[in-house]
């Protein structure tokens, strides 16, 4: 069974989406307990950065999620939340990567927010996560981006290069929004299913 962390935080409704047209059994859960037994574990999210920070902890769900051990991925906030710091609001995060999320600066030529379809450039062809996906293009929306770090497992292009997806030991992230990116983000979501 998988556990998606339920904190409040939009799109929620698009992964388990994802998950019925998969077939997969899931529980959308705040449940610490459920957190835990479960196989797997999402963080997704749409939103600020601070305020799910505040909703994590008011749950008090934060030192469960620093000790899953098994495979976790967090998606758009749910991955930027993994790291140290983020200019949203000026925000301490989980802290499991040490770099930090940034603001994108706009541009006549770059709109903010990043909306819309991107490539992923693969830093280790050999990443289970992007294992049969020939062309990674996935569809991203987001104001904020992760410094590109040593856990950096692809990076994407929008006036500055940053890390579009991340593993570190059982944590996985992904920037863009597999449940909106057609069938290479059904094939992403499938390979984290089955690790």
């Amino acid at each position: 069974m998988i556990a998606i962390i339920d904190y409040d935080a939009g799109n929620t409704r698009s992964v388990m989406n994802l998950l019925n047209r998969l077939g997969v059994p899931f529980e959308l859960t705040d449940d610490v307990n459920t957190i835990q037994i479960s196989d797997k574990v999402i963080l997704p999210g749409v939103g600020h950065a601070a305020a799910a920070m505040d909703r994590l902890k008011e749950k008090e769900l934060i030192e469960p999620i620093l000790n899953i051990s098994q495979p976790f991925l967090g998606i758009c906030v749910g991955m930027q939340l993994m790291y140290s710091f983020s200019e949203e609001g000026d925000t301490t995060c989980l802290g499991i990567l040490p770099e930090k999320v940034k603001a994108f600066k706009p541009s006549p030529r770059y709109k903010v927010p990043h909306m819309g379809w991107n490539i992923n450039e693969l830093i280790n062809q050999d990443e289970y996560l992007f294992t049969g996906v020939d062309h990674a293009e996935t569809y991203f929306v987001h104001s904020y981006y992760a410094e590109i770090s040593p856990d950096a497992i692809a990076t994407c292009d929008y006036e500055t290069k940053f890390a579009s997806a991340v593993k570190k030991n059982n944590f996985y992230g992904v920037q863009f929004h597999p449940e909106k990116s057609g069938k290479v983000g059904e094939l992403i979501m499938k390979n984290f299913l089955s690790l």
